[in-house]
């Protein structure tokens, strides 16, 4: 079902988490400004600036090169720009910027993984950088819009260069093994519990307080119709739906996992298929980049799916949305706003550099991205990523299918929806016992957030 559409920004108006270091990027002085329309100009003889940019430690290596080595250096150079690059563990992004708001300094930029939509009142409005990229480049996809546009407000709270998709990772050998195709929600539960049973291998999917549980809990919502919210912004976590997947969830667990899902990382999971210890789980590429660049033999053998598909739908929330934001109290404004759009028209050359990990959000720009994808010479089998050829169409924002805001930013850093599944699972508290606690729980932040008109 096609669910991520190029959007008309007038219509849409209506193993390295953990690490952190600085690289600082002394652009020479020679060079010249990249050409942008009137919002991004600035005098001729302006004095060199610096800009100051915080992003994470990108999972696939190969990226944070480009980037830090290659595209920041030479988009100083040309822009006669000092840029400051400062990657940290995605588990610190939060605070770092936490603090930044509180001191009204730091960076000029900040990068988040997740729509940013509860720091909307402490960033400037991306609206014209959007509108550049779409004269520039052409329209962006409906997920970028609805990942960092508030309706209420009229207000786009970030800027979205790209999003990764969050496919099904699984042993074809196993699967093979027990003559099942790991394609339906109910598949997995058939033949993950058969594949335990013979093999002592679990499914891995988390149901903790981390990134990888959050989106793949989502995508089961989805899949049975349930959601955090409708498409108009109102809470809708207190349905039957709802509670179909909790029970689901904790059948799924009962049969085909252990319970050491219930204290996982983001990098769990990752750890336990490369292991050989998992038959199946939801992640990014992470798993099968890892496993090649690591020469890890049952890397091979790890296939990648769509989504899942319930009796609803077959459609995954994204594994990270990188969504840029521009503080108010940033220094150089002009200068982030020069970045970001010439950060999305390098689409291609991220793409390349992430292995495949960071997708377009303007399109147009990786117009290859299918024979890309069909034939990778580090894959076996070289097709292993050719399911990304429409990865668009079936990958939904963590809003979906409403557009991110307040209230969603905040369910997402509290962790409610995998503590609720994770309640539900391990038997703390009954299916609809977790539905009362977490639904009402839900609809007091949509309350709150009501009250401050941003819902």
């Amino acid at each position: 079902m096609p669910v991520n559409k190029k959007v008309n920004l007038v219509e849409a108006h209506a193993g390295r988490a953990t690490r952190r270091r600085e690289i600082v990027l002394r652009a020479g002085m020679a060079g010249v400004a990249a050409t942008l329309g009137s919002p991004f100009l600035r005098p001729a003889h302006a004095a060199k600036k610096s800009l100051k940019i915080m992003q994470w430690n990108h999972f696939v290596p190969a990226f944070d090169d480009w980037f830090n080595k290659k595209f920041v250096k030479e988009w100083g150079e040309r822009n006669d720009t000092e840029v400051i690059v400062t990657n940290v563990g995605m588990t610190s992004i939060e605070s770092r910027a936490a603090a930044e708001i509180n001191k009204k300094q730091g960076h000029d930029l900040c990068m988040f993984l997740s729509p940013p939509a509860s720091y909307e009142d402490q960033v400037i409005d991306h609206r014209d950088i959007y509108a550049e990229c779409e004269r520039k480049y052409g329209k962006p996809l409906e997920i970028a819009v609805k990942s960092t546009f508030n309706p209420v407000t009229k207000k786009y709270f970030g800027f979205s260069d790209s999003y990764v998709p969050d496919p099904v990772n699984y042993r074809k050998d196993l699967w093979d093994d027990v003559g099942v195709k790991p394609d339906t929600w109910d598949a997995i539960r058939d033949g993950g519990r058969k594949i335990k049973q013979k093999h002592g291998i679990p499914v891995g999917i988390g149901m903790s307080n981390e990134l990888d549980s959050s989106m793949a809990l989502r995508s089961i919502l989805l899949a049975f119709g349930a959601g955090v919210q409708d498409a108009q912004g109102r809470p809708s976590l207190k349905s039957p739906k709802t509670l179909e997947a909790l029970k689901y969830a904790k059948a799924l667990y009962a049969e085909t996992m252990t319970d050491e899902i219930f204290s996982w990382d983001a990098s769990s999971n990752n750890r336990q298929m490369l292991a050989g210890k998992g038959s199946l789980t939801l992640n990014a590429i992470s798993v099968t980049r890892t496993g090649e660049s690591e020469k890890i033999p049952i890397a091979d053998k790890i296939l990648l799916g769509r989504p899942a598909r319930g009796p609803a739908a077959s459609i995954g929330v994204m594994h990270l949305m990188n969504a840029y934001v521009i503080w108010k109290f940033a220094r150089n404004i002009d200068g982030a706003k020069r970045f970001l759009v010439d950060l999305a028209g390098a689409s291609r050359d991220a793409f390349l550099a992430s292995g495949f990990y960071n997708f377009p959000t303007f399109p147009q720009l990786v117009p290859d991205l299918q024979k890309l994808v069909a034939n990778d010479p580090k894959a076996v089998p070289a097709d292993k990523y050719a399911i990304f050829s429409d990865a668009d169409k079936w990958t939904v924002g963590v809003g979906y299918p409403g557009y991110a805001n307040g209230a969603i930013d905040e369910i997402w850093k509290g962790w409610l929806i995998p503590k609720m599944f994770a309640d539900a699972a391990s038997g703390r508290l009954t299916p609809e016992a977790a539905l009362d606690l977490y639904s009402g729980q839900v609809n007091d932040i949509f309350g709150k957030w009501r009250s401050l008109k941003k819902v």
